[in-house]
């Protein structure tokens, strides 16, 4: 038994656990921590017995067993332990598929319930059904790690006090959260496609799932313009997932990737959808990313960029609702279209927003590399590396520090 096989596991059978527990026995941070303990346990087990023939089944019962464990030594549910026993023994993991799909919606909305604020919201679908940590959650955020674990409490704890449902939702419902599930789907991509945290600078398990997530509501909603160009934006930007790197796991920017190596289905299905997404009079945000995404993958060459386009894509995306990170990206188009003089400009402005965002520090060093200040660049990679970046981006970072640094001397 592999770190990876048990990786593959808890892609797939993470947010089925908490789904279920959480329908079991109405508790989220029941659920939530008994899935945690019965992927522990799997990670004990079976190296020495080997994975069994069914490990989604044998990590729900464990997960069932460690939840009636902390039942029966909490006072609080000592009343309702026979009626949650009876509930777990009846209830089946082999359920039909659209059944498990219905369970996991139920989860996914229910953590987007309005009661809770737009932050707690994402963080706690990050952490429920996603499965990622809180450190990761941090990340995203750009918030400390003890900032996180003390808004996923409180979020928890809302929950419980308000008596926020889990059932399953009809079409209406998800189409009146469309937003808060769109900017959750889109974190979980983020952080799979350039983990801040993780050892791997891309994480297949997440943007697997972000994928997965993104077609089953472009199938439930197959008319919102927004949710098409988000499955388009994810499909565009994964389809160069096997060239982001090198064997090593260090980073390989754009303008080096083989072109030749991106996945022609993705682009063609991401495409598909950016297509339907653009027939809609009123394009939103994510409809201008995914134009952007395209752009980058339709071009033959980094030097066939239409970079001139892609500023006025991240103008009128920033005419609907400006961001520190989208001026960011736009500033990084900008030293294409029109020099790294202007550019720079434009993201010193960004410095207040950005100072602790590793990607601010290590486009301010290439702006300031590709204008001659090699000092100036230098010192910027130092605060690059200063941000606790992953350890493919600190790999990356350093390199090209040195490189800076011997033509320095």
């Amino acid at each position: 038994m592999t770190s990876a096989d048990l990786s593959e596991v808890f892609r797939t059978e993470w947010p089925r656990i908490v789904a279920v527990i959480l329908k079991n026995f109405g508790d989220l941070q029941l659920a939530e921590d008994c899935a945690q303990e019965a992927f522990i346990a799997a990670g004990v087990a079976w190296p020495n017995s080997g994975v069994p023939d069914s490990p989604g089944a044998w990590l729900l019962t464990t997960a069932r067993r460690k939840a009636i464990d902390h039942l029966r030594r909490s006072n609080n549910y000592a009343q309702k332990l026979p009626l949650l026993e009876a509930q777990a023994r009846s209830a089946s993991h082999g359920g039909s598929a659209d059944g498990l799909i219905d369970d996991q919606l139920a989860l996914f909305l229910g953590c987007c319930h309005p009661a809770l604020n737009r932050d707690a919201q994402v963080a706690l679908t990050l952490r429920a059904v996603a499965g990622l940590s809180t450190a990761q959650i941090a990340s995203a955020f750009l918030v400390e790690e003890a900032t996180m674990g003390k808004r996923l409490t409180r979020a928890r704890r809302k929950i419980r006090d308000a008596n926020i449902p889990f059932s399953v939702p009809d079409r209406e419902l998800l189409r009146n959260r469309l937003e808060q599930v769109q900017q959750v789907i889109y974190l979980i991509f983020t952080e799979g496609h350039s983990s801040a945290t993780d050892a791997q600078l891309v994480r297949g398990d997440l943007c697997d799932e972000a994928i997965w997530l993104s077609e089953l509501v472009a199938k439930l909603v197959p008319d919102d313009s927004e949710t098409l160009a988000l499955a388009a934006l994810i499909r565009l930007t994964d389809a160069r997932r096997k060239t982001r790197t090198d064997a090593d796991g260090v980073p390989v920017l754009l303008q080096d990737q083989d072109r030749l190596k991106w996945d022609v289905k993705q682009i063609d299905e991401g495409l598909g959808y950016l297509g339907r997404a653009q027939q809609s009079p009123h394009p939103g945000p994510l409809l201008f990313q995914a134009a952007v995404a395209a752009i980058h993958c339709t071009a033959s060459h980094f030097d066939q960029t239409d970079w001139p386009k892609i500023v006025s894509l991240y103008d009128q995306q920033i005419a609907l609702g400006s961001t520190p990170i989208l001026r960011l990206n736009r500033a990084a188009a900008l030293a294409y279209a029109v020099g790294p003089e202007v550019a720079l400009t434009e993201i010193d402005q960004l410095a207040d927003d950005l100072d602790g965002y590793v990607f601010f520090h290590s486009a301010r060093a290439e702006l300031l590399r590709r204008l001659g200040l090699v000092s100036l660049a230098i010192s910027a990679y130092d605060r690059a590396l200063e941000c606790n970046p992953g350890e493919g981006q600190q790999r990356f970072l350093k390199a090209s520090r040195a490189r800076l640094f011997a033509t320095f001397n």
